[in-house]
């Protein structure tokens, strides 16, 4: 840890002397998909580890510049841009040896909170004129093997923030931090900047691009052996670990990363270009505004740089998972083969069978054979002008099959189901709340008189028709692995077979008031776990499942994803937040790092944490509502506490 906090010194002290350059931000309000894929390392099959993906839901365990660019949505808010970015995801590591699914910030009952991604000029002593990523270009950074700190500009690029908006300055760390990090833990990936003008990619998807020949990771001069100079690329990612606050255990932090990394060293990311070049090389060219707000990307005369997906469209761009494995909740082990190393040795690849890319399940019902209705896709609805304006009804028990018998008997052919409880019927369906082809949605909330269905969300539909006249009656097909004979389409779904309806209970559930029972227990700082892990949760009897509850409405004091309870993480909306940071009358930017109140003034870009104006804000509000006609300027009114890592050259 010496050699952490001594490194972060130095880099501190070396970047405060150059001027600030400008950059665009772009927070991403939901996530993709997190699941054992990477099609850079491993195309074609399931990856070691799990990973945590942003972007165009164009992504598939194998997949080119064309298959980014056909995706019919992103998680990030830029329609231009279809890249994919990921890193690995983040265990708890239990005292009895089990490991629990850490949630990033954002993750709510309205939805799963994603990563931001910093686009950044950094034209380097010489003043270097920046490209945008060529087609097909491809990269990642960090070393999953590694476990120590090598002090070269490629373990520098890798970094943490311990966040604490009320306690004294810490400087940021190269492996993770050996204290609770009260307002949660921000791991950063700064990725090199310097490519060779030849190689879209190279053997190791690292020799293709550099870092800076000296001066710094984030800024110097590129080598004569990478003399094209790139847009700077930097993902943060804020990880909840304040909420296991109170189960440490040990002389050492307990979180590891996928890749059964314990030291914070193996931390890395991936990128595989989307973009609409042409745009990215005007935006580079022409977002030179400090604020780094991406409204306030211009071109010359005026007109924005970027269109732009809403929150709810990002939200809703979601993909199932092609392998049939946990990776939330409480699990016996991490998923694949990634038993813990410490380091400082590289850590060696275990031998591992090989686990086939399957199906993917289908959050929905099959009707097609039984009452001859398929199922359409997760559709939007709003409150005060309905989807669906044709005869409704409300059953504390709704499942599928009462909603549609409802509309079927009063002579629909369209029947939507909304959450849990609320069924909408109508002849016809407006094609801007359409279900996306190929997008799983939101749609996520089990039905209230069956668990193992599910009746769509808030502002948002399950939708099946009837298929009585039609030529074919299908369900929807929902992603693809880009790697079976059904292709994908230009609906971003593929045509190969029908996907089998969900025969498990879905990824939502809503917590019970009573604790857990005797399979798992919460006694202070150490977590107690039966002998063997339990498949159930014995609150409401039904499976652990595989992605967070997207109807977590804690009516106690509840631990995100676990079935344990803990001491309240109670949010609380701040009434007021500062729209402009009073130590550099600059503009605060729009995405909480973390939920808590605002407490005390807020110093802003000095890339250490310090007391701050820390935010809340309950899981049912949406933070960030970008639109691109509108006045430029934050408009969730968070203060967001700025890296070093961008803030200077």
């Amino acid at each position: 840890m010496l050699s952490n906090s001594v490194g972060a010194f130095v880099l501190l002290i070396a970047c405060s002397v150059t001027p600030v350059s400008a950059f665009w931000r772009m927070p991403c309000p939901g996530r993709l998909v997190t699941e054992r894929a990477d099609p850079i390392v491993g195309p074609g099959q399931v990856s070691g580890h799990v990973h945590t993906i942003a972007g165009g839901s164009g992504f598939t365990f194998t997949m080119d510049y064309a298959q980014a660019r056909s995706s019919k949505c992103s998680s990030c808010p830029i329609k231009q841009d279809l890249s994919n970015y990921w890193t690995p995801s983040l265990y708890y590591h239990a005292q009895n040896g089990s490991f629990i699914s850490v949630p990033q910030a954002g993750d709510s009952a309205s939805g799963l909170g994603g990563m931001t991604v910093y686009y950044l000029q950094r034209p380097g002593p010489n003043n270097d004129k920046l490209k945008a990523f060529p087609e097909g270009f491809r990269m990642l950074t960090g070393n999953p093997w590694q476990r120590n700190f090598t002090g070269d500009f490629a373990g520098q690029a890798i970094s943490f923030n311990c966040l604490d908006y009320t306690g004294p300055a810490v400087p940021e760390t190269n492996g993770f931090p050996s204290k609770n990090c009260p307002n949660g833990l921000r791991a950063q990936v700064f990725f090199p900047s310097c490519w060779d003008g030849k190689n879209l990619d190279s053997p190791d998807h690292k020799s293709h691009v550099a870092y800076p020949a000296s001066g710094a990771y984030n800024g110097g001069p590129c080598p004569s052996t990478h003399p094209v100079h790139l847009i700077s690329l930097f993902y943060e990612v804020i990880w909840q670990t304040n909420l296991f606050a109170s189960d440490w255990y040990g002389s050492n932090q307990p979180f590891a990363f996928a890749n059964g990394d314990p030291t914070g060293y193996g931390l890395h990311g991936d990128f595989i270009n989307g973009w609409d070049v042409n745009v990215l090389q005007t935006a580079v060219d022409d977002c030179l505004n400090l604020s780094g707000n991406i409204a306030d990307c211009k071109t010359p005369d005026g007109n924005h740089v970027f269109d732009l997906f809403t929150d709810q469209e990002c939200s809703n761009c979601r993909l199932p998972s092609f392998v049939n494995e946990q990776v939330y909740g409480v699990l016996p082990k991490l998923p694949g083969c990634n038993p813990l190393t410490s380091g400082p040795e590289m850590a060696v690849p275990a031998s591992c069978p090989v686990t086939p890319i399957g199906s993917a399940s289908g959050y929905f019902t099959d009707l097609t054979t039984t009452k001859h209705w398929q199922y359409l896709g997760c559709g939007t609805d709003m409150i005060n002008n309905r989807t669906f304006q044709g005869q409704s009804t409300t059953n504390d028990q709704m499942t599928v099959e009462k909603c549609v018998d409802f509309c079927s008997s009063n002579g629909y052919k369209y029947a939507g189901m909304e959450y849990s409880t609320q069924c909408y019927c109508d002849n016809s369906l407006p094609s801007d709340r359409a279900p996306i082809p190929g997008i799983m949605g939101n749609c996520l909330m089990t039905c209230a008189g069956n668990s193992s269905e599910f009746c769509g969300s808030a502002a948002a539909l399950s939708i099946y028709q009837n298929c009585a006249g039609l030529s074919t009656c299908q369900n929807a097909v929902i992603g693809s692995t880009g790697t079976t004979p059904g292709t994908p389409s230009s609906s971003g779904g593929s045509t190969g077979s029908n996907i089998p309806s969900r025969s498990t209970p879905a990824s939502s559930y809503t917590p019970m008031n009573s604790p857990a029972q005797t399979s798992i227990i919460a006694n202070a700082k150490v977590l107690t776990l039966a002998t063997s892990v339990p498949t159930t949760n014995s609150n409401t009897n039904t499976p652990l499942l595989n992605t967070p509850p997207a109807t977590y409405t804690p009516s106690s004091p509840y631990k995100f994803g676990t079935g344990i309870s803990t001491p309240a993480q109670t949010p609380t909306l701040a009434t007021s937040v500062p729209t402009t940071n009073s130590n550099t009358n600059t503009p605060l930017l729009n995405t909480p790092p973390a939920t808590y109140t605002p407490s005390s003034p807020y110093k802003f870009g000095t890339g250490i944490s310090t007391p701050a104006q820390t935010p809340n804000s309950s899981p049912s509000v949406h933070h960030h509502h970008h639109h691109h006609h509108s006045k430029p300027g934050p408009t969730g009114n968070y203060p967001y506490h700025f890296s070093r890592r961008f803030l200077w050259r």
